[in-house]
């Protein structure tokens, strides 16, 4: 579709079930989970495992071909630990897996496919084993592209990107770009420019969400019951 057919009422009843869904059934598998959360299709996300943190403001986006996982597989009792920071953005099929520690920092940015990792899960030789495992640690304010894969017992500097399809192998310094595969340093960030991080367009949650609040009435505002329905059993051009 082109556009969103739905009338405002049927929307705003949409969201609220997201919201009720993700606080029933989400909620109680997090240790931790912050305030003003949004998930996007939450019957898509998976859970496993613990403990498990996400933090404030956090933006969680799943489709049903593309499921977000997050999972603890601890080689022995008191290992294995996901932390994710406030303000994280988790797009449709990141996954992030955990045998030892990952940590994740504020404002972080994960596009879709990415994968994070801190264990090789099969043994070089051994291949019944769980293999090595090494913490994984995500400082503040990095985007890591679409696809691309962090390996065990890699650290990634403040505010530094990761390319899209990179495989991180070895650490990453702050304040760069690193790609390819084995991902390298390709680049560094202007000292001189700003960096703006997600938690600015946080700065004043209650007029954030009445703004969307508003956006989506005015948008939607001339749609009808009638017109949405027609749109799923009889599209046409122009929908």
């Amino acid at each position: 579709m082109r556009r969103d057919h739905r009338p405002y009422l049927i929307k705003k009843a949409y969201l609220n079930f997201q919201n009720f869904y993700a606080k029933h059934y989400l909620r109680p598998q997090f240790e931790v989970l912050g305030k003003r959360y949004v998930f996007l299709k939450p019957w898509h996300v998976e859970i496993f495992g613990e403990p498990i943190e996400l933090g404030n403001y956090a933006t969680v986006i799943a489709t049903r071909d593309h499921k977000v996982r997050l999972s603890v597989w601890p080689r022995k009792k008191g290992e294995g630990h996901i932390r994710i920071g406030d303000y994280c953005l988790i797009s449709p099929g990141v996954r992030i897996s955990s045998a030892s520690e990952i940590r994740i920092g504020d404002n972080c940015m994960l596009a879709s496919g990415v994968y994070i990792t801190d264990c090789d899960w099969h043994g070089i030789y051994n291949r019944i084993s769980i293999g090595k495992a090494i913490p994984v640690r995500i400082e503040g304010n990095v985007w890591i592209g679409d696809s691309a894969i962090v390996c065990k017992g890699v650290t990634i500097g403040e505010n530094s990107i990761v390319g899209a399809g990179a495989v991180v192998v070895h650490s990453v310094p702050p304040n760069v770009i690193a790609a390819g595969n084995p991902a390298r340093v390709v680049k560094s960030l202007n000292p001189e420019e700003d960096i703006t991080p997600r938690s600015k367009w946080f700065s004043d949650p209650v007029r954030l969400f009445a703004e969307i609040d508003q956006w989506d009435r005015e948008i939607l505002r001339d749609n009808t019951m009638l017109g949405w329905i027609r749109s799923i059993v009889a599209p046409k051009k122009g929908d």
